[in-house]
């Protein structure tokens, strides 16, 4: 019997160069794109590949992504072409000895599939709002929600998130033996990402304070 806890290992997302690093446990890969805020989503068209960086939220074994109606993007994966969509969160840079063995501590995921429009209206907003609470949690009950007309001009697609591997780096430098000696500080230069102050809006109208979804946002 399969593990659901873990996804099939396909030729796509067998991670081949330093297998190690390689998981293909949902609740890894998960935690990864529930933490990034972009995604990159890569396909080919007439005039040839294209990449592009987009917002995203999760739903389950769903990725939503959406944009205006009118988006190159949007309609291009709306024709059922493949799509890779890669996802990065950058820990440390790690600095070896060596320039040879300099690298980076990091948490990636990538998924292929083929997106699929989300027509259906209670389905759309409910991949609107976990988009909205991918970016901050609890903003979506603090705003207006999108009006008939808004929805009508934002185009969601779904992709599934079956076929998909994480890739991960932690830890020192790893220097050849014969370098260790050398009079060279290396380690690791962590990278953390952090809130400043929020800024409110020069036309914000007197007395209104701070959200509780702003004020609460952790990362």
């Amino acid at each position: 019997m399969a593990d659901a806890s873990k996804l099939a290992i396909t030729d796509r997302t067998r991670v081949r160069r330093m297998p190690e690093r390689g998981a293909y446990d949902r609740e890894v890969i998960n935690a990864i794109l529930d933490e990034a805020f972009i995604c990159h989503a890569g396909f080919v068209t007439d005039a040839g590949p294209v990449v592009i960086p987009t917002g995203y939220g999760r739903v389950d074994d769903k990725l939503f992504i959406h944009g205006s109606a009118a988006s190159g993007m949007l309609r291009s994966l709306q024709q059922g072409i493949d799509v890779c969509v890669t996802v990065t969160i950058l820990d440390g840079l790690v600095l070896a000895r060596s320039a040879f063995h300099h690298s980076m501590n990091y948490r990636s995921v990538v998924v292929f599939g083929k997106a699929t429009l989300v027509e259906d209206v209670e389905e759309k907003t409910t991949a609107l709002h976990a988009i909205s609470d991918h970016i901050i949690r609890g903003r979506w009950q603090e705003v207006r929600p999108p009006t008939a007309q808004e929805l009508k001009a934002t185009t969601v697609l779904s992709i599934p998130l079956y076929e998909a591997s994480a890739k991960i780096r932690t830890g020192p430098p790893k220097d050849d033996a014969s370098d260790y000696d050398l009079p060279i500080w290396a380690g690791v230069l962590p990278i953390n990402s952090h809130y400043g102050e929020p800024l409110s809006d020069p036309k914000l109208e007197d007395g209104i304070s701070v959200s509780d979804s702003v004020r609460s946002a952790k990362r």
